[in-house]
């Protein structure tokens, strides 16, 4: 199965408090620890919401709305992609991940992805052949 992982983000990272130097080494080694097990597929950090956009789809018209958004909570600070056999180890994954957010509560979400076959009789065979 695949996942997203996503950091959600926090006060400090809607600022751009840049993480310390110790936390980037640690996440490099977690991460290499991730692509070494054939866990990881993709990984980034994002900019805070004050660098965004978003698109909303309402009516007629799309509304396109810049930063800084409000709900923090709502927010991702960065992700990951992992290739895993089942949720669980998806967990495990994280539970070893080096704090994200020192000196802050740090939320980290699992979300499987979908997989094609999981759209059954939707995903025609003209879809798949786009795909």
């Amino acid at each position: 199965m695949k996942v997203m992982v996503i950091i959600k983000a926090t006060k400090n990272s809607e600022a751009g408090v840049m993480p310390s130097p110790k936390l980037l080494a640690e996440m490099g080694k977690f991460n290499e620890d991730l692509v070494r097990s054939g866990i990881m597929l993709a990984g980034e950090g994002l900019h805070p919401s004050s660098k965004a956009a978003r698109v909303k789809f309402s009516g007629a018209k799309p509304i396109v709305t810049d930063g800084p958004f409000a709900e923090t909570k709502e927010l991702i600070a960065g992700f990951w992609i992992w290739k895993c056999k089942y949720m669980e180890e998806a967990v495990e994954w994280v539970r070893r991940c080096p704090d994200p957010m020192p000196g802050e509560e740090a939320d980290i979400e699992i979300r499987p992805v979908f997989e094609s076959e999981e759209f059954g009789e939707a995903f025609t065979p003209e879809l798949r052949a786009q795909e």
